[in-house]
């Protein structure tokens, strides 16, 4: 336990640059917190003390607020940044080495059973505010930028950017010419194509005014 601890303190201090100490890191930051509390709360829920477990994590979200369902597996030198709004479904799955910041979610979409929350391979950084739902894997050595949306396979070292999130980099090379300035719009492409529908319609329907007009 306590060589967990110290292996949790230290990736806390080696990607936080404000992390200051050691004992700053074990007494006031709420990512530290949060996952030693998941750790017995994930105990308890594998011995079937649903209850306890179920309190215990209730008891983090209000302390930390960082809520992580206490089914939720969780690996090695995982590291919550701010920490503050996120999420973690009860069948997700996060690999070592995981970075998470502020807002992130990792659910589920409503439609699906048993499985339903995302697979995080290692070494994945999920930006501020992303949000990946459904259950499918984020690949070993990605990166989704803040905000994204991810909701399909993200593959190995990847990066993923947009609402819904695309993959623009593969294995350090631009797989296309995205940036998170000039990704689509999708609420846009829609209006447009509502509009380009209702100009038709319009169109026809004036047709046929004529038509009614001529036969008269």
């Amino acid at each position: 336990m306590f060589r967990q601890l110290r292996e949790d303190i230290a990736c806390v201090r080696e990607r936080d640059p404000a992390a200051r100490s050691t004992v700053e890191v074990l007494f006031l930051y709420p990512g530290l917190k949060a996952i030693r509390m998941h750790r017995r709360a994930n105990w308890c829920y594998r011995h079937r003390l649903f209850f306890l477990a179920r309190w215990i994590s209730q008891r983090a979200a209000r302390k930390t607020g960082i809520e992580i369902h206490p089914a939720a597996k969780i690996g090695r030198r995982f590291f919550i940044d701010h920490g503050t709004g996120v999420v973690i479904g009860e069948t997700a799955e996060i690999g070592d080495d995981v970075t998470l910041y502020q807002g992130v979610t990792l659910g589920g979409t409503g439609k699906d059973t048993g499985k339903r929350h995302p697979t995080i391979g290692n070494n994945v950084m999920i930006g501020a505010g992303a949000k990946v739902l459904g259950p499918f894997r984020v690949g070993d050595n990605s990166n989704i930028a803040a905000g994204a949306v991810v909701l399909e396979e993200i593959p190995p070292d990847s990066t993923a950017v947009g609402v819904p999130a695309r993959v623009v980099k593969r294995n350090g090379v631009r797989v296309d010419n995205l940036d998170q300035v000039h990704v689509p719009d999708p609420v846009a492409q829609e209006l447009c194509c509502m509009k380009l529908r209702i100009e038709q319609l319009e169109r026809e329907n004036a047709a046929l005014e004529q038509e009614l007009r001529e036969e008269r």
